[in-house]
């Protein structure tokens, strides 16, 4: 195992037992077994290290996925699309949001984390984009209903899987094995 490695390693297990608010790069080079000078040889600062561990620990596809999506625009029914990013949605964030869910308790920390993220084109924010670009292109195609908003159908579905996962973790409800918020999202609130 390579020396930046063991310092991914090293940072996720730090993030995950005391989040990132709580996380110092002198504590995670302590546990991976180096000095924090070298943890600096291989990452400008701790939003370097979270990035790393959120794209190269965290056991999800939600980014391939993601990435997947331009090509998928009328190829996949709408319902399988949503339903495979919301699966993966979850299961990502049912792995980050422990982690970064430290960061509220500090505002400053958080402001810092914001700036720095944005400064490298990654946040929150990207998922969201994704997906309603994707339902723009569905929309375009005549295969999404025209007054539906992509942006907030993408809100809408990514928010309810924050809120799964979130429900799982807290309040150890179960994964639901079916998506009821994906066939709502599909057919609407109106009858028939």
């Amino acid at each position: 195992m390579s020396t930046r490695d063991r310092m991914v390693d090293a940072a996720a297990y730090v993030m995950r037992t005391r989040g990132l608010a709580r996380a110092t790069t002198k504590e995670i080079a302590k546990e991976a077994g180096f000095s924090e000078a070298a943890l600096y040889k291989h990452f400008r600062d701790k939003t370097d290290l979270f990035l790393a561990v959120l794209n190269e620990r965290v056991p999800s596809d939600f980014g391939v996925v993601l990435a997947g999506l331009a090509g998928l625009v009328g190829r996949e029914p709408l319902a399988e699309v949503l339903e495979r990013v919301a699966r993966t949605a979850i299961a990502y964030y049912r792995e980050t949001f422990p982690m970064a869910a430290s960061l509220y308790s500090e505002p400053q920390l958080l402001a810092a984390h914001r700036k720095a993220l944005l400064e490298r084109g990654a946040g929150p924010h990207r998922p969201r984009a994704a997906l309603a670009g994707y339902l723009a292109a569905e929309q375009a195609l005549g295969r999404l209903h025209p007054d539906a908003d992509p942006v907030a159908a993408a809100q809408l579905l990514l928010g309810g899987c924050l809120q799964t996962a979130f429900l799982a973790t807290f309040a150890a409800e179960p994964e639901p094995v079916d998506l009821p918020l994906v066939r709502t999202l599909v057919t609407g609130l109106n009858p028939p």
